[in-house]
Order: structure tokens, then C-alpha cells, then sequence
């Protein structure tokens, strides 16, 4: 006869089994169907700003990259004075529709070079880097649902960290089910037969609308069709997985992507280039997919890297570790637009450009605006931010 300590132990082992797949509790699938959903994009490595958004009317731009520096014939002109690399067009029709947004001189008090230092600094938004769990855990923990994030990929970055419990990574929508170790199909399935009472009969509940709603997610998950046609990159796939995700109706709150690597030391125009190209290829035909399906009006896409370039080129062609730099947002519920002020590039801290904007800001119109959660208690602060979210 297995005690209740067995039964708990076999029942938490089920429920790490299934790392990854949300909603085994009946408030995720109460939430599904009209959640506000926020896709968070990682630009691991220090996107370079200034080749992204260009500001292709200041000559101080060009003077400080005679090599590197976008030419503005080739610059797609989004005002008298900024344009996006030419590699991100496919997201011009976003921007002409009023759903793309730029987020200028975003960074934080005394930057920090270190990608481990500053990348940990975004993920945790704290500059003291006093705090160990992730911005997007403590969501978790202030929803009280551990598969209400995820990150989609094969490990899970500090930002999806939580004090109480591990959010979760998904390397494959195809295989996010639940599975048993060997042998203990049978046995689970007594003890879940076993009537119980007090925490055991909650567990029992709670362990069967888990298997319920993996069983739901499998079905939703077949019958997606992509509205879309995604390029044949591994980044375009993870935001495939991601639209399926959504379109499976799981109650998911946060959803994490990262591509890399954007450390472009030498070389700068081949590899920034062809980065740019994936992102913009994997996004547009990721919003194109949510129309189609539906669901655009419920998701909104924020990306960062974790530090900017410096503003003049080195003599290998690249660019080095920096400070300030851009955020883009783009969605139906995004003000399209430019945010904030271009770098000043004739006053700079120590060769970079100075941030202005605090991305705890920008954070905090997500949580606020579109969330609808408590920016402070989760940012430990208040912090000001653009109008981005509509």
C-alpha cells in the first residue's frame, strides 16, 4: 500500500514530467481564450542601435563609420531623419500600419559592459544586480501559475527565474505531453483512483486537469494551421511553436524567444545583416500567422538586447561593447511611432551613446498596459515609460 509521501512524491514526479506544459491547473484554462499575451524577443549579444535604426541625416554617424555605416540610398526611411536597415523590410508594411514602434536611448544607471553583467541586469531589471530570480518569474509568482511563461527553447534564461518555483522551457511543441517513466503508468494510475482527502484529494484534482488539458493542448495543437509561411530558420520555427502555442488557447501570459549572436566584433555588415534579415523574416510571417488566425488583437511582440555598440567602428569592421540602444514593439495593440529622442552622437559617455530612457520603463507600460498587472511590485519601483502600448 503507498503511503500519502509516496503518493505526493510519485505526484510531483508527474508534474516535473511535464515541465513545459502549461495549464495543468484549472486556472490557466480558465484564463484561455481572452488573454492579453506578450511575446518577449532576446537579441543576445548587443544589437548594434545605431545600424538598425539609422539616423541617416547626421553626418556624425558616417564620420564615425566610414566602413560599417549603412549608405542612405540603401536606408528604408521611416521619418526626414530615421530609417531601418534595409535587411528589415519585411516588417515595413507593420510600420506603415501603424503597428511597429521604436523605443530610443533605452539603458540603465551605470551600464555595464559585461554581456553575463548586463544581460543579467535585463533579466532580473534590477542595475545592482541585488536580485536573483527574473522579471517574468515574479509575474509567475504574482499570477500564482508556474506555466503561465515560457520559454521557448532549450534552456531557460534568468528572466523566466522564480523564487518558488522553475518556470519552463519548450524545445519542441510536438513532444510537449505528458509522459511517465517507465513503469509508472500503472501505478500512478491506482493512486490517482485512490479516494483521498484534504491536499492529497486537491492533488488528485489537480493531477487529473492536468492530464485533461495536455490531452487538449495535443488536439489544439493538430488542428493548427499556419497562417502563415515561415522561413527555414531555427528562430522563424520557435515563433511557429510560439503562434501554435497561442492558437492552442493555453492561457499563457508571457512567451520567450532569444536569437543570437549579435556580438559583431568584425565583419559587422555580413553577420548584422543577415541577423536583421532572420529576425525580420521570423516576425513578420509570426504577426502575418496571428491575423490569420485570429489573435492579433491579443498579442503584442517587445524586443531588447541586453547593451548597445559603441558608436565608432574599430579597425576590424565591427563595433564594440556599448551602452544605449533601441527596443522595438509591433502588434495591433502597439502605437506605432518613434519613442523618445535619436542619440545625441556629438555628446557621448566615453565614445557611447547616453541612455535617456530607463528599460524599466518600457517594461512597465507591458505590465501595466497590457497586462494589466502591478508594474511596481514586480519591478520593485516605479519607473516612467513611453506610451507605447495603445
Amino acid at each position: 500500500m503507498t503511503d500519502r509521501r509516496d503518493f505526493l512524491k510519485l505526484s510531483a514526479l508527474a508534474v516535473a514530467a511535464t515541465t513545459g506544459m502549461p495549464g495543468f491547473l484549472a486556472r490557466a484554462a480558465a484564463q484561455a481564450g481572452g488573454t492579453k499575451t506578450l511575446v518577449v524577443i532576446q537579441l543576445t549579444g548587443g544589437n548594434d542601435g545605431l545600424n538598425t535604426l539609422i539616423p541617416y541625416s547626421n553626418g556624425a554617424y558616417y564620420a564615425a563609420r566610414p566602413t560599417i555605416a549603412i549608405p542612405k540610398k540603401d536606408v528604408l526611411t521611416l521619418t526626414g531623419d530615421l530609417g531601418m536597415h534595409p535587411a528589415l523590410k519585411p516588417l515595413m508594411p507593420l510600420w506603415d500600419g501603424g503597428k511597429f514602434a521604436w523605443i530610443e536611448n533605452v539603458g540603465y544607471p551605470n551600464p555595464n559592459r559585461s554581456h553575463f553583467a548586463s544581460m543579467a541586469i535585463w533579466h532580473t531589471a534590477d542595475p545592482t544586480q541585488a536580485q536573483a530570480d527574473g522579471w517574468i518569474g515574479r509575474i509567475a509568482e504574482t499570477i500564482g501559475d508556474p506555466f503561465c511563461a515560457s520559454n521557448i527553447g532549450a534552456s531557460t534564461p534568468q528572466a523566466l527565474r522564480a523564487a518558488e518555483f522553475s518556470l519552463p522551457s519548450i524545445d519542441g511543441v510536438d513532444t510537449f505531453q505528458l509522459k511517465l517513466p517507465q513503469g509508472l503508468n500503472t501505478p500512478f494510475s491506482q493512486l490517482l483512483d485512490t479516494p483521498r482527502s484534504g491536499e492529497a484529494a486537491y492533488l488528485v484534482q489537480a493531477t487529473r486537469q492536468m492530464m485533461k488539458n495536455t490531452a487538449r493542448v495535443q488536439e489544439n495543437v493538430r488542428k493548427y494551421r499556419a497562417g502563415a509561411t515561415y522561413p527555414d530558420t531555427k528562430f522563424a520555427g520557435q515563433l511557429r511553436d510560439t503562434a501554435r502555442l497561442i492558437a492552442a488557447g493555453v492561457g499563457q501570459r508571457v512567451l520567450y524567444v532569444s536569437l543570437g549572436s549579435f556580438d559583431t566584433h568584425a565583419g559587422q555588415r555580413a553577420e548584422q545583416d543577415e541577423l536583421l534579415a532572420t529576425l525580420a523574416g521570423g516576425l513578420a510571417a509570426f504577426h502575418a500567422d496571428l491575423e490569420k488566425q485570429g489573435l492579433a488583437d491579443d498579442v503584442i511582440v517587445m524586443g531588447f538586447s541586453e547593451f548597445g555598440r559603441r558608436v565608432a567602428e574599430n579597425d576590424s569592421a565591427g563595433t564594440d561593447h556599448g551602452q544605449g540602444s533601441v527596443m522595438f514593439a509591433l502588434g495591433r495593440g502597439v502605437r506605432g511611432g518613434i519613442h523618445g529622442s535619436s542619440p545625441d552622437l556629438e555628446d557621448l559617455a566615453d565614445g557611447d551613446i547616453r541612455y535617456r530612457q530607463d528599460f524599466r520603463g518600457v517594461y512597465a507600460s507591458a505590465l501595466t498596459r497590457w497586462l494589466g498587472l502591478d508594474a511596481r511590485a514586480i519591478l520593485n519601483g516605479d519607473f516612467a515609460g513611453p506610451a507605447w502600448v495603445a
